[in-house]
């Protein structure tokens, strides 16, 4: 009989049981006079104990403005020892952190605004070329309360100059009183795990973002077994260049180390790979999370070679396909003997697949892992919904612990991702091995159909980046009136590399199959993408289309 692509992860260690609050007085306990927090650009370090009575006060404070349990806080700022804080903070008194896109504009922010209903919004004064205050102004210029957002109350600058209508970031914890320590304190017990904690947004590339609620139990069990996984353990030292606003910064960083007793250290404001290098060397970090681009930038990097990183023992690359020669080099150069790969997305908290330090190193660096403890995993066939055999591709979907509550005040979309029986349909393409190994090999939206052949970009893109030429590629389907998709490639060669498309297209003949060509090549030196370093592939379909002047076919 055929195996189905269905696994089951392991029913231990047991889940945890207590909240995110509970989570940060039980480090401040355990580890009271140990570093917890190293934000290098800011020159901030704090002891567990320390975060503990900085989120406490800040947190009685926010109480001490009006803001209860329950209430939604804003966060929109980039990576910053304030982040942080208000992240425990709002843990600590059962507020509801709604994390801000720093790259969001006023649209953005006017939207997610309303439709969370934030009470409270703590910004960063400025960031690279974004006044964050003015923009916040622009969609209040009569001040609060304002007509659109009826519950918005309180407005919070990180730095930056005093502003009339608004509360700088160490203001608040000295409005806390006796009382509102001891309404912190009575708060904490009657807080349940399975409380929406946080509201993160998701990318918004096909329409409105929308904001995935998770849970204390969601999001702790995830990094639990994250940092698990990836052999975090107390006193590990971990460089987090992703942004906090993302899953991946505030859950797998972040989280991580509060429930390992590692040591969350944050080399700049937003990803810079010198600024990583640097950290890494001078804070001698065991470990280091990245997307996939951000390890490229740090190995490609002209002075790579002059910084001692032979600290560096573990850490994830994760939030978009890791490329199997990427990872090579990551393990070789960086001496990341452990190093490992998670998969998963913002709905499920995120993390559903995950090599492990004990995986072969083939495993670790050619697929997406097992599925973790306490979680489900199946392929689907999109068309009929049946569980297809092991080795064939379909929609994965998730199961369990970590699957978020819903999306926020959207009940239709809630519905449309998550089936009656409690599967969160995923949208990607992926495919389960004889071992229960996972791959991911595309979007759904993604796979290209060319003369009737099902053609996913993952495949040649992980077969171009063996060019020696070649440091980054990207692949998508573009329309075709003959084979209704063709191939495009856009190419990033390594530095002082040149080569023609006909040279890239020699080399693919004969080595795969020949629908599988890129028909169209470009050499670019760049890929636009979101601030967490995905790349948005819609960008580059949406460029050639129109410098090439094709025609989308479209079906009554």
């Amino acid at each position: 009989m055929t195996e189905l692509s269905h696994t089951i992860g392991a029913d231990h260690p047991p889940l945890l049981e207590h909240t995110i609050g509970e989570a940060l007085r039980m480090a401040a306990e355990r580890w009271p006079d140990a570093e917890a927090l190293v934000s290098v650009h800011q020159n901030v370090r704090l002891t567990w104990s320390q975060l503990l009575e900085k989120a406490d006060a800040f947190a009685a404070g926010l109480l001490a403005l009006g803001v209860a349990p329950g209430d939604r806080v804003g966060v929109w700022a980039p990576n910053c020892a304030e982040w942080t804080i208000a992240q425990f903070a709002t843990a600590r008194a059962g507020m509801i952190q709604v994390n801000i896109n720093p790259a969001y504009r006023t649209h953005e922010l006017d939207y997610t605004l309303a439709k969370v209903g934030v009470k409270a919004l703590i910004c960063a004064a400025r960031f690279k070329t974004s006044d964050y205050i003015a923009m916040v102004e622009s969609l209040a210029p009569g001040g609060l309360p304002d007509p659109k957002f009826p519950l918005l109350t309180h407005l919070i600058h990180v730095g930056g100059e005093a502003r009339p209508g608004w509360l700088a970031f160490e203001d608040v914890p000295a409005l806390a009183t006796s009382e509102t320590r001891s309404e912190l304190a009575r708060i904490g017990p009657t807080l349940d795990r399975l409380n929406a904690i946080n509201i993160q947004f998701t990318s918004g590339t096909t329409g409105l973002p929308k904001g995935a609620t998770l849970s204390h139990r969601n999001i702790l069990n995830n990094a639990y077994f994250c940092g698990l996984a990836m052999g975090l353990k107390e006193g590990d030292r971990l460089c987090v260049p992703v942004p906090l606003y993302h899953c991946f910064g505030m859950v797998m960083s972040n989280l991580a180390c509060l429930v390992h007793g590692g040591v969350m250290i944050y080399p700049s404001d937003a990803f810079d790979p010198l600024a990583v290098l640097q950290t890494v060397e001078k804070e001698r970090c065991t470990g280091l999370h990245g997307v996939p681009t951000m390890f490229i930038a740090e190995l490609a990097h002209p002075d790579f070679a002059r910084f001692d990183v032979t600290s560096l023992r573990t850490g994830l690359m994760a939030g978009s396909p890791c490329p199997v020669e990427v990872m090579k080099k990551v393990t070789r150069d960086m001496h990341m003997s452990e190093v490992g790969i998670a998969y998963g997305m913002t709905e499920t908290s995120p993390v559903s697949f995950q090599t492990s330090t004990d995986d072969p190193l083939e495993r670790r660096v050619s697929t997406i892992g097992r599925v973790q403890p306490h979680l489900e995993v199946k392929i689907i066939d999109p068309a009929s919904g049946e569980t297809v055999p092991r080795g064939m591709p379909g929609e994965l979907c998730t199961k369990g612990y970590s699957v978020m509550i819903g999306y926020w005040d959207d009940a239709e979309k809630t519905a449309e991702a998550i089936d009656n029986g409690g599967w969160m349909h995923t949208g990607d393409l992926g495919v389960i091995d004889a071992h229960g190994y996972g791959n991911i090999v595309g979007r759904i939206k993604d796979m290209v159909i060319r003369g009737g052949e099902n053609v996913y970009p993952r495949e040649i893109e992980e077969f171009l980046f063996r060019h020696p030429k070649i440091e980054d590629v990207q692949v998508v389907g573009l329309p075709d009136p003959k084979y209704g998709e063709e191939i495009c490639a856009w190419i990033k060669l390594n530095a002082g590399a040149s080569a023609t498309p006909e040279e890239i297209i020699a080399w693919c003949k004969g080595q795969i199959a020949h629908y599988k060509v890129p028909r169209y090549i470009r050499f670019v030196d760049a890929f636009p993408m979101t601030v967490t370093g995905k790349i948005q592939k819609y960008q580059i379909r949406e460029a050639m289309i129109a410098e090439l002047g094709l025609k989308i076919e479209t079906t009554a």
